[in-house]
């Protein structure tokens, strides 16, 4: 496809598996599951919460390098590793996209490779 972007956080994982942190494709940006994990570091270690707000930064930082914002999200999939964590999640999710409203599916009781990650998000956006 001549009008596909890679975007990259340049991060080891990429390269060693594969896969761009997001692709954008004509008016669409396919961001890949983000977790809370900034630098190799996870944050918010044992509070999904702030798991959730962090792995949004991530998501935010990818769609801002090809000029989209989390207002452009039609889509999100939020993988959680407990089903209790789903309030605190939601109300994360909430707290951004309240007046948005992209369309959404929330699945719980995942296993991640890092077992201190308790929320992994990945998301679509589109513009014209």
């Amino acid at each position: 496809m001549t009008d596909q972007i890679l975007i990259s956080s340049g991060g080891p994982w990429e390269a060693k598996i594969g896969y761009s942190r997001a692709v954008k494709a004509g008016n669409y940006v396919h961001v890949s599951g983000s977790t809370a994990t900034v630098n190799g570091e996870l944050h918010g270690e044992g509070d999904a919460y702030v798991q959730t707000k962090v792995a949004f930064e991530v998501i935010a930082a990818a769609l801002a390098q090809v000029g989209y914002g989390l207002e452009n999200v039609v889509r999100t999939r939020v993988y959680l590793a407990n089903a209790e964590d789903m309030d605190e999640v939601g109300r994360a999710h909430g707290e951004l996209f309240g007046e948005i409203r992209p369309a959404a599916t929330m699945l719980a009781g995942l296993k991640f490779i890092n077992p201190k990650m308790l929320v992994e998000i990945e998301v679509g956006a589109w513009k014209n």
